[in-house]
């Protein structure tokens, strides 16, 4: 299955049983033979498929060469990043040249951040193994590294020249990072496809995942073609993930992975959005039976207020607004702006309120 996204430099979404051996051969229409690529990988993705990726791109004719980082969110930072720019001067690559980022959304991160920033931009491939990356993460164009401060804080908009999602590198994914990527998924059927939640409450979802990793992008596609930069209606794909980063930056980046954090998030957001009588009464239990249903966490040990806290330096904040994006019933969701101290107080509120329903 092949979905085109629309930007100023439209590039397709491969998702199919098998693509990654035929890599090299999606990209010779794109890139001339001879051309030096870097598979950027991490270490517990490259030794599983570095090798395959590697000799498919040199049965298409380009000289290949790698960079693998320690895995993990913890490494999601610019002296990473630092490491990518010295093997590409290393390896004499200019902007004829192109990289490669093989596994989930650290490595999509980081890779094209590299690939945006080094020379003033080269070309980038994303090659997603993570079912959170191949669902959302790898399309769009957004990458970046995180600070000491927040998530994703640095970061530019380069769009990737190809796709190549291959669900059969998710039969090798430990099932917590599979879990973790069911929250994307549930994610998108919150926010824009009611007919998508329904099959996730009925589990018809398992065992169909290149249909549903197709649908998630399609979904995505829409978004990204009318708000590329992320400053209209996309932002609705941020549903729980302001809430989320917050935990992960509170954990330090390490204790909590996104999958979860954002599933505490969207949990918390539905609660918000009926205490602000937005959401319609009834949505916050239903996703939560959801989301458990796939293994993950709806309740944060963090105070609220402390949560809200550390949204401070949320790309979503303007002053002591902040942007939350909140659903009016499942598959529908609203921008609503809204003030900080007023959310703690709304939040707690809510909180008795389902305190003394229990």
């Amino acid at each position: 299955m092949v979905i085109t996204i629309s930007t100023d430099k439209p590039y397709d979404v491969v998702v199919e049983n098998g693509a990654l051996d035929r890599t090299g051969t999606l990209l010779q229409p794109l890139f001339k033979a001879g051309s030096k690529a870097m598979i950027i990988s991490e270490t517990n993705v490259f030794p599983l498929y570095g090798e395959r990726l590697t000799q498919s791109l040199q049965a298409a004719g380009y000289s290949v060469s790698s960079f693998v980082f320690e895995a993990g969110e913890p490494n999601k930072q610019l002296s990473t990043v630092m490491q990518m720019y010295e093997a590409l001067s290393e390896n004499g690559f200019t902007r004829s040249d192109f990289i490669v980022t093989l596994g989930g959304g650290v490595a999509g991160d980081m890779g094209g951040f590299a690939a945006a920033t080094f020379l003033r931009g080269i070309d980038f491939v994303q090659v997603p193994t993570s079912l959170l990356a191949q669902v959302d993460a790898s399309v769009g164009g957004k990458t970046g590294v995180d600070l000491p401060f927040g998530k994703n804080l640095v970061g530019a908009f380069h769009q990737p020249r190809l796709v190549v999602s291959d669900p059969d590198t998710l039969h090798t994914l430990p099932e917590y990072y599979f879990t973790d990527g069911m929250g994307e998924v549930i994610k998108y059927g919150c926010i824009m496809d009611a007919a998508l939640f329904d099959k996730l409450e009925q589990g018809e979802i398992i065992d169909r995942m290149e249909a549903a990793i197709a649908h998630c992008v399609a979904c995505k596609k829409v978004l990204v073609e009318e708000d590329t930069t992320d400053k209209g209606r996309r932002m609705i794909l941020n549903f729980g993930h302001t809430f989320g980063h917050a935990l992960e930056k509170l954990t330090n980046f390490s204790g909590l992975s996104h999958g979860r954090a954002v599933s505490i998030g969207m949990a918390m957001a539905a609660e918000v959005g009926e205490s602000l009588g937005v959401t319609e009464m009834g949505t916050a239990a239903r996703m939560r039976r959801v989301l458990e249903s796939y293994g993950l966490p709806v309740q944060s040990d963090f105070d609220f207020g402390d949560v809200v806290e550390a949204t401070a330096l949320d790309k979503k904040s303007f002053g002591k607004t902040l942007n939350l994006i909140l659903l009016k019933s499942i598959g529908d969701c609203v921008i609503h702006p809204i003030d900080r101290s007023y959310l703690v107080l709304r939040y707690k509120i809510a909180a008795e309120q389902n305190r003394r329903r229990k």
